[in-house]
């Protein structure tokens, strides 16, 4: 994707985003103009315990590059009071494997090249310097570093830096409350140390929007500057890490051994369902590869959630596992992504992720465990690992008795009714995906018996039957069989509502939400969509919740409904599900009409599919590269037009579940 001049304005360049990552919860991100608008962004972005415990390192290079003893500064920043305008020298931006900055300042053109080092807490930046003039030329480049959690800034921040200069490589010690060093390097000219520099209330300008705080200091340790010879074209490069060998890294081989990993996963997947799109698909396997990361305490991969501030879910991991890893051949580590999901199962329950500070599992979900079936089951329908399965047989059986047991892990309040249709969470807790919460105060609790729990436990009764069978354990098979079809019967009596067409999103809450949609979405879905009921609920999503975009989570008209994504943290919080449209919602209505078409092929249904399947596609070939983030897609959308990009703007289930869609024939 390459965007020229007249599409990097300042008011275009702030709402266009780029981001790379490290493979181990690490990440480098800005706008395309370079100009920071979040306490997010930042050339380095280190995990000090992976993929957690995330700060910001480097926050940017100021460049300026000087001819004839005038000074002209490419760099961008915005302060609340002032704009530095380099970016009126950007000439393109452009991101293929890693984000390139063109500026033309005069006869000289400088090309700006940014790469992460693969498993690594380290940014490279390579400038290719073209002076087409008969004069001597000077590069400053000056680092703008920080330490901090990346969610937390201070604007009083005490730096006390402390700096060993070893020629042009340099540790530094910026924070007295840490003894981590930050090394940095430069390939060519001479290190300048700055006394008591600091840059001054950097402005944030989407932190102002998310009701934050929007202002914070940084420290300018030194600066580099670099002679350019009349007529002279070199090259430089400038390292940030943790790591300390940097003056032994050769920029050249990481950006190159980084474009050979991405081009060995894109030959690996073997996609070829769409004719004439293989940039399309490499990039989208490129974002798909962003969200997975390696936990080195578990010796096992997982899934990012979202960028840039989410960690691993494990709700949100299961979802989006067929799209990042199954359709993408990444099979192993799909195996490792159920081992981690499984690794700290306690009473039954999946963690839903894990505290950013200590790692400590958190079990506030009641759908993680029953969303693992239908992964697992998937992911044996990919590979054929059998072995596998049988492996996990036994963890899966405990699953399931947990559940229809009881399980009070964290306030989730979950057990199994005398129809045999689970009940979970109360007022206060957020353990469905609809978990909002400001303080103890749960937007969207859904305590009771919840759809697409129990089309979910209905699918995890079935998806154990199967195995059983496959395993020859007759009895596990007809007791499996028997809890299916009792909850089968219940919930089509419990869950309907005949007078709004659609099934109650909890028994007794009539409100039309797209959650149901579970019930004829999964493998083996506890409605069938082809039936009277199914056509209704599907007539229901489509006119009410249904938009290019993804599905609206509540539909307009409704109390509380909000269709803008908007203000400071209580606000979003309370529209987060209230309306906003989410694109991953789509896989769901997209298996819906697989389903449909698998139970029974009709023309008429053929064309409901085809129709779907093209406007998906439309709408995010041209998303993915000109909304949020450049090659991703974000959390959500506003409900009316122009349906503006929100939340993170690179999120893994909306990435994975379009990518399903758009793979389709």
């Amino acid at each position: 994707m390459k965007l020229t001049k007249s599409k990097i304005s300042l008011e275009e360049g702030i709402k266009k985003e780029w981001i790379i990552t490290n493979g181990i919860g690490g990440y480098s991100s800005s706008t395309v103009i370079g100009m920071n608008t979040r306490k997010y962004h930042g050339l380095l972005i280190a995990p000090l315990t992976p993929p957690a415990r995330r700060f910001l390192i480097l926050s940017k290079l100021d460049e300026s590059i000087e001819i004839k003893q005038t000074k002209y500064n490419f760099y961008a920043n915005m302060c609340h009071n002032y704009i530095s305008d380099g970016y009126k020298y950007l000439q393109s931006f452009e991101k293929e494997y890693i984000p390139s900055f063109t500026y033309q300042i005069r006869d000289i053109k400088i090309t700006k090249s940014i790469c992460m080092e693969y498993g690594k807490n380290t940014v490279c930046i390579l400038y290719h310097i073209q002076n087409k003039t008969q004069d001597y030329a000077k590069l400053t480049l000056a680092p703008v570093a920080n330490f901090r959690d990346f969610h937390c800034m201070n604007t009083n921040h005490d730096f006390d830096l402390q700096q060993e200069i070893k020629d042009r490589k340099i540790k530094m010690i910026i924070d007295r409350n840490s003894d981590i060093p930050i090394y940095m390097y430069c390939s060519d000219g001479k290190y300048i140390k700055h006394e008591n520099d600091k840059f001054y209330n950097m402005f944030y300008i989407e932190e102002e929007k998310r009701g934050f705080f929007p202002e914070e200091n940084h420290i300018v340790p030194g600066r580099y500057e670099v002679e350019i010879n009349p007529m002279e074209e070199k090259e430089i490069s400038f390292i940030a890490s943790l790591e300390e060998n940097i003056d032994e890294i050769n920029t050249r081989e990481v950006i190159k051994k980084e474009i050979e990993r991405i081009d060995a996963l894109v030959e690996n997947a073997k996609i070829d369902s769409l004719e004439g799109q293989d940039k399309l698909i490499r990039d989208f396997i490129i974002a798909t590869d962003n969200f997975i990361v390696y936990r080195p305490n578990f010796r096992l991969h997982t899934i990012i959630a979202g960028y840039p501030w989410f960690l691993d879910w494990g709700r949100d991991a299961l979802i989006s596992m067929e799209g990042l890893l199954l359709v993408t051949k990444r099979y192993e580590i799909a195996k490792e992504l159920i081992l981690t999901m499984m690794r700290d199962i306690k009473f039954g329950l999946v963690p839903n992720g894990y505290s950013g500070f200590d790692n400590r599992p958190l079990y506030n979900s009641a759908d993680a465990s029953l969303l693992l079936f239908e992964q697992i089951y998937k992911y044996q329908n990919y590979t054929g690992d059998e072995d596998f399965v049988k492996s996990i047989y036994e963890t899966l059986e405990k699953i399931i008795e947990s559940y229809k047991n009881g399980i009070d892990l964290d306030n989730n309040n979950i057990y199994l009714d005398t129809d045999n249709l689970l009940v979970s969470g109360t007022e206060k807790t957020q353990n469905t995906w609809m978990d909002a919460k400001y303080g103890d105060f749960a937007f969207t609790p859904r305590n009771g018996k919840v759809v697409e729990i129990n089309s979910l436990w209905y699918n995890a009764l079935k998806i154990m039957e199967k195995f059983s069978k496959k395993l020859k354990k007759t009895n596990q098979e007809k007791y499996y069989h028997d809890m299916a079809e009792v909850t089968k019967k219940s919930f089509e009596k419990s869950f309907y509502n005949s007078k709004r067409k659609c099934l109650y999103d909890v028994i007794g809450d009539p409100k039309i939400r797209p959650n149901q949609l579970f019930s004829m979405s999964l493998t083996y879905p506890v409605i069938e969509p082809n039936s009277k009921i199914g056509q209704e609920i599907l007539e229901t999503v489509n006119k009410k919740l249904l938009n290019k975009y993804g599905l609206k989570t509540l539909a307009k008209g409704e109390k509380n409904y909000v269709d803008i994504y908007e203000g400071d943290g209580f606000k979003r919080d309370m529209s987060y599900h209230q309306g906003i449209t989410w694109p991953w919602l789509l896989g769901l209505y997209y298996d819906t009409l697989k389903n449909k078409l698998k139970e029974k092929k009709t023309k008429k249904t053929e064309e409901e599919y085809k129709e779907f399947v093209n406007n998906v596609k439309t709408t995010f070939s041209k998303s993915f590269y000109e909304d949020g983030a450049i090659g991703s897609i974000s959390e959500l959308y506003d409900s009316k037009p122009p349906y503006l990009p929100k939340g993170t703007y690179a999120q893994a289930w909306s990435v994975a579940e379009i990518f399903r869609i758009i793979l389709e024939k």
